[in-house]
Order: structure tokens, then C-alpha cells, then sequence
């Protein structure tokens, strides 16, 4: 770190460096021990002959297997290994577990910042701080992808950091090449949808144009009688039928028995 700027590492290399201890931890954690001392004074940098590297975690003096409680664990210093690399939980019980050395990892976020994590601040202080679940602040200069993976890490509880195989997959870890891929497709799709969406406005309102130039152009026509006849129910023909026989009789003069006055 010592030979760049402000020993800020660049973005490239900072993803490797970051797979590499995941890698690297896979590995400690699946022979069922934890390394309990991952900082960045424990991690060697081998160049490689093609301009590459090669980097590998050392020091397993305080390494402990999995679920082991140490013998010098005290709840007034319950650091394992160095207190400002040490998560909160260390402060309720003094049991090694691998999310232990994921809050360490993010520790390591000092590649961006070049500073390690809580400078400033004195063991007397540190120890309210993570009693209080706090964890060290993360720059706003550091990209998003990173970010949320560094709060992972220091998720306050230890279950939702996952474990070093699945934070492998993370988007931060991800090929540059594979995210711009990505996000052309997400915009693609995103065209693509809003497109789709114009054409279906489109082709709604040239229905409801067609529909109601359809209605406006149909002449209304007059009800004939016929068709109104014709819709009389049987019943009523044949009572009419019957009213067209029948015979009307003339009326006979009837006897009077009144009196003319003149």
C-alpha cells in the first residue's frame, strides 16, 4: 500500500486482493478452524512474472477451531485478536466463529481509505463503540457495489454476513466486463418495455377511434309495423281471430212506459 497514492489501492486491484482472502478463507473455515487475526499486516503479496500477483493470509498464532472459547478470553478485553479488527458480538461470548473473520474482512475496506479502520480512536473509546453494535464509518467515496458489500460484512447480526462462499458471488466481485454487460441489458429491457408500452397505447386509442366512427356512421331505421306485428305472442292472434267471427246483432227497439210531456 505503502507505494501508491495516500496508499489508497486502485478499484481493480482491491476486488482481487478482496477474492483472494475470500478464497482464502473458504479454505480456513472448511478445515473447521478460524483465523481470528485477518488484518492487513497478515496478508503477503507475491508479483507474479506476467504483471500479476498473488496473495496469501499468514499468521495463525491466534487461530482457533470453530467454536472454541479461548482460554484468555475476559468480557472487560475481549479482543482474540487485534481489538480495531474484532466485530461486537466478541464482547457477549468469547466463541470463535467464521462471520468473526467476515467483520474482519470489512475491516480491510482501508484499501480504499488508506487509513486503518477506526484510526483516531483509543481502546478505552473502541470498546463502548462495539458494545454498541457500531461499526468503522464507510467513506461516501466508495462505489456502491463496494459499499454493500463492506456492510455485509458488518451486518451487527453475525448470521447475515452469509459466510465467505456465497459473499464469493457478490456483484462487487464480479468482472467489470460482466456488470457493463449488465447494465446494457437492463437498459435494453428497459427500452424494449417502454416501447412496448407506447405501441399498446397507440393501438388502443386507434381502437376506440375506430369504435366510435363505427357507432356514428350506422343510419337509424324506422320500426315497421309488420315487424311489430310479428312480434306479437301466439295467444294474441288467435284471441284476435276469434273477435273478427263473431256476428254483431242489431239491437231490437225495447217497450217504453214513459210518457211524452209536451
Amino acid at each position: 500500500m505503502d507505494n501508491y497514492t495516500d496508499r489508497k489501492l486502485p478499484e481493480p486491484m482491491i476486488r482481487d486482493f478482496t477474492r483472494m482472502i475470500l478464497q482464502g478463507l473458504v479454505s480456513i473455515h472448511g478445515h473447521g478452524y478460524v483465523h481470528c487475526d485477518l488484518k492487513s499486516d497478515n496478508l503477503l503479496v507475491f508479483p507474479l512474472g506476467d504483471s500479476s500477483y498473488e496473495l496469501k493470509i499468514s499468521d495463525f498464532g491466534n487461530s482457533l477451531e470453530v467454536g472454541q472459547v479461548p482460554d484468555y478470553w475476559e468480557i472487560d478485553f475481549p479482543f482474540v485478536g487485534t481489538p480495531i479488527y474484532m466485530p461486537p458480538e466478541s464482547f457477549h461470548n468469547g466463541v470463535a466463529e467464521k462471520t468473526l473473520d467476515l467483520w474482519s474482512l470489512g475491516c480491510l475496506l482501508e484499501m480504499y481509505t488508506g487509513q486503518i479502520p477506526w484510526k483516531g480512536v483509543g481502546i478505552d473509546d473502541l470498546v463502548p463503540l462495539l458494545f454498541d453494535g457500531k461499526a468503522p464509518e464507510i467513506p461516501e467515496s466508495v462505489p456502491c457495489d463496494a459499499r454493500e458489500f463492506i456492510e455485509t460484512c458488518f451486518a451487527r447480526n453475525p448470521e447475515d454476513r452469509g459466510n465467505a462462499s456465497e459473499l464469493l458471488f457478490h456483484r462487487f466481485l464480479r468482472p467489470e466486463e460482466e456488470k457493463t454487460e449488465e447494465k446494457i441489458t437492463a437498459v435494453s429491457v428497459a427500452q424494449e418495455t417502454t416501447r412496448n408500452s407506447l405501441l399498446l397505447k397507440l393501438k388502443l386509442k386507434l381502437r376506440i377511434r375506430r369504435a366510435l366512427k363505427k357507432s356514428m356512421d350506422i343510419p337509424e331505421k324506422p320500426l315497421k309495423s309488420k315487424n311489430v306485428l310479428l312480434s306479437k305472442p301466439p295467444q294474441f292472434k288467435k284471441i284476435w281471430n276469434k273477435l273478427l267471427r263473431l256476428k254483431i246483432m242489431p239491437m231490437k227497439p225495447s217497450a217504453s212506459n214513459l210518457v211524452s210531456v209536451q
